[in-house]
């Protein structure tokens, strides 16, 4: 079995508790901005994806972005820098 990925999900609008409460065990939700949703987690495969992705489609929250995150640790930075 392979690493789960993190993924960021950014959907537009401030969604309501009741639409994350599936995916709040999951995910960090974040409110970046003004009608801006942010969700980051650990996605386990395709299907838990395509699963996250059907819940949100199902209560119309339109979705802007689906993609794999790239946490960058501070060594990281350093490295990108020199």
């Amino acid at each position: 079995m392979s690493e789960p990925t993190i993924y960021e999900i950014v959907i537009r609008g401030r969604a309501s508790a009741r639409i994350l409460r599936p995916l709040v065990d999951d995910f960090s939700i974040e409110w970046p901005c003004e009608g801006i949703t942010r969700l980051i987690g650990a996605i386990c495969d395709p299907s838990h994806l395509h699963g996250v992705v059907a819940h949100l489609t199902s209560v119309n929250a339109e979705l802007i972005s689906v993609t794999p995150h790239e946490e960058h640790t501070e060594e990281d930075t350093k490295e990108q820098s020199r």
